[in-house]
């Protein structure tokens, strides 16, 4: 397969051009996976079982909300298309909606986190880790909202090829979570000591920050003026809503196929006790940490893609806009892996003083480094299908790779065969290695003729 470089320095801009929008993303993005670096940490020199608590509250507060998260992905395409075709009208009425939208995925997982509190114990999860798991999802359940919210406005801020709140709110958050987790974890200036518990409610607190920030900004800064994003108040326009979903719900269902792969590995792996409950956060926390990297990529390359075909470039720009985000995934996945590969034992070192779990979270980073490429092919691939808003097929895709081939033979390796958390870790590269072949095959076929793309997937 040859690349699309009519000219190299068409290219070669392009490449400049998504690294630029890129960075702020990748930055921002960063920063989130530093907050559950810094939950991982403060849990982990609470105690072993705090961390596996909260190992598996985590996993149950992102397993739905892979599905609004995903959802909301629907935005950035459309926004960056309309820019794209110089159809900014119609921008500010599409976020009205989509905050409609964001709202009521907000409550309902917000319910949804309320009763799984009591999911914990039919889930066979071990009996010292449930109330501490408990204890998190009770407070983090009250930022679901803001997070919900929070998306919609970071996603129409990225459409617009602005990309620098990501950056700046993230670290924002990240410099309120650190001393107010502390503080309500380990009980200091006179507050009880919440363990767990105060992780959750910090971690709300900070996402309301984050929300209420961002909405003040999108309100006031001059950049977004002309879309009069808040200009006047719009009841919800079903088939508006509608739209979004028909583009947006699939995309959810793709990522939860992904991240619910890592999400249930967990819970699976909470089963076993809290020494591998502890080994798995921090080793998932440290992958989690490097997939941010290409995630913020393909979030640009999303716009990229979405702008070419906004602007009627055909194939050869569509496909020029995502290799060009490939050039830029495939360097940084290789710079990842060595660093897993190479100083694995450091960084285990900065999570825990616990000899057992350091050992057994240091040799899970080994199978994080194997999987760096085959992880950053694939979300690349299926960032590149948003832009083109494909995504019914991709959907099925994952749910094969995922599901089809990923689980079943983590789950028989790790509990049928009793390899433990090293069985589940296989079946998790097992499954993004044919998710990386199906869903790059995908975009090349389906970038043939981006122009019946846009028009025939079902917006």
């Amino acid at each position: 397969m040859s690349l699309p470089i009519q000219s190299p320095a068409r290219f070669r801009s392009e490449v400049r051009t998504t690294a630029v929008l890129a960075a702020p993303l990748v930055v921002g993005h960063v920063s989130t996976g530093l907050i559950g670096f810094v939950d991982a940490v403060l849990a982990g020199h609470h105690g072993t079982t705090t961390l596996a608590a909260v190992s598996v509250g985590t996993a149950l507060f992102w397993l739905p909300m892979m599905i609004p998260m995903g959802t909301l992905m629907a935005l950035p395409p459309s926004v960056s298309q309309l820019a794209g075709a110089g159809r900014h009208d119609e921008i500010g009425p599409l976020f009205r909606q989509s905050l409609w939208l964001a709202a009521g995925l907000g409550l309902v997982l917000f319910a949804f986190l309320s009763l799984a509190v009591f999911a914990l114990e039919p889930m066979g999860i071990a009996p010292e880790i449930r109330p501490g798991a408990a204890d998190f999802l009770r407070g983090i359940r009250w930022g679901v909202p803001a997070l919900t919210l929070y998306y919609c406005m970071r996603y129409l801020s990225d459409g617009m090829h602005w990309t620098l709140p990501t950056m700046v709110l993230g670290f924002g958050g990240l410099l309120l979570l650190l001393p107010l987790g502390w503080v309500l974890t380990f009980g200091k200036f006179g507050l009880p000591e919440m363990g767990a518990g105060g992780l959750g409610i910090a971690s709300a607190i900070m996402l309301w920050a984050q929300v209420l920030a961002f909405t003040a900004y999108l309100a006031r800064t001059r950049r977004f003026a002309a879309l009069a994003l808040f200009a006047r108040f719009d009841r919800p326009h079903w088939a508006s809503i509608r739209g979004l979903l028909a583009t947006g719900l699939p995309i959810g269902v793709t990522v939860m196929m992904e991240g619910g792969l890592f999400i249930v590995t967990a819970l699976l792996i909470g089963r076993l006790g809290d020494v591998p409950a502890a080994a798995h956060q921090i080793a998932i926390n440290v992958a989690s940490l490097c997939f941010m990297v290409p995630f913020g990529l393909a979030e640009a390359t999303t716009v990229r893609v979405g702008h070419a075909v906004g602007q009627g470039r055909g194939s050869h720009g569509v496909r020029q806009a995502a290799f060009a985000g490939g050039v830029l995934v495939l360097a940084t996945q290789l710079t990842g892996g060595a660093i897993l590969l190479f100083g694995h034992d450091h960084i285990v070192a900065l999570y825990t003083r616990d000899a057992v779990v350091a050992a057994l979270a240091s040799s899970l980073l080994l199978y994080a480094a194997a999987f760096q490429f085959p992880d950053g092919i694939q979300v690349l691939s299926a960032g590149a299908l948003r832009g083109l808003k494909d995504t019914r097929v991709p959907m099925l895709l994952a749910a094969c790779a995922y599901w089809g081939v990923g689980m079943p033979l983590g789950a028989g390796l790790g509990l049928g065969l009793g390899w433990g958390p090293r069985g589940m870790w296989i079946g998790l590269i097992a499954g993004l290695v044919v998710a990386s072949i199906l869903l790059g095959t995908r975009f090349l076929r389906s970038s043939r003729d981006a122009r019946v793309v846009m028009v025939t997937d079902g917006a």
